[in-house]
């Protein structure tokens, strides 16, 4: 097999912008692509996006965006990691660790501590695979009627050597990533 030719040997590269109709390329244009609709949570989109696109066919995505948090008295920055999505005729190639490294090593670059993203509970052991760790605490994120508890387990992971996760209970200044 020609290794240019296979979808994981595709090179993970930065995207100048992500469209609804790139979403769409990878995970198809049904209503709840995610999974997550029935949150009713608002989401804030992604300022910086990675993905896979082998022969121009975008396959996987992971996008990044700086959030303001607290946690306890602690008022910080994040980087929210979201819209992880990988193709379904090609998952099980290692393209979501791929995309997601990616973002990470951009993401350390960019100041904060820790990275932080939210997902399904069936996918809690696919990240934590990845080195991701679950918060135990209550996070509360902002929403259009107001604050609201987040329902979807919440994960993170340092960006920096020796970086531990602050006690306290979080709360998201923005809607999720």
């Amino acid at each position: 097999m020609d290794h240019t030719s296979s979808p994981s040997a595709a090179p993970v590269v930065r995207l100048p912008h992500y469209t609804p109709a790139d979403q769409a390329e990878i995970l198809g244009d049904g209503p709840d692509p995610f999974g997550v609709a029935d949150t009713g949570l608002t989401f804030r989109p992604k300022e910086i996006h990675f993905g896979i696109k082998p022969h121009d066919r975008l396959i996987a995505h992971a996008g990044l965006l700086e959030l303001p948090l607290s946690i306890g008295p602690l008022t910080t920055k994040a980087m929210g990691i979201g819209g992880v999505a990988v193709a379904p005729d090609v998952r099980g190639q290692g393209l979501a660790r791929r995309v997601l490294t990616t973002a990470l090593t951009h993401a350390r670059t960019l100041g904060p501590d820790h990275a932080l993203l939210f997902c399904r509970p069936p996918l809690v052991p696919f990240y934590a695979h990845l080195g991701w760790h679950p918060l135990t605490v209550n996070v509360t994120v902002e929403q259009p009627g107001g604050a609201v508890l987040m329902p979807l387990p919440t994960m993170w992971t340092p960006l920096r050597a020796g970086a531990e996760w602050p006690e306290g209970e979080v709360r998201l200044l923005s809607y999720p990533m």
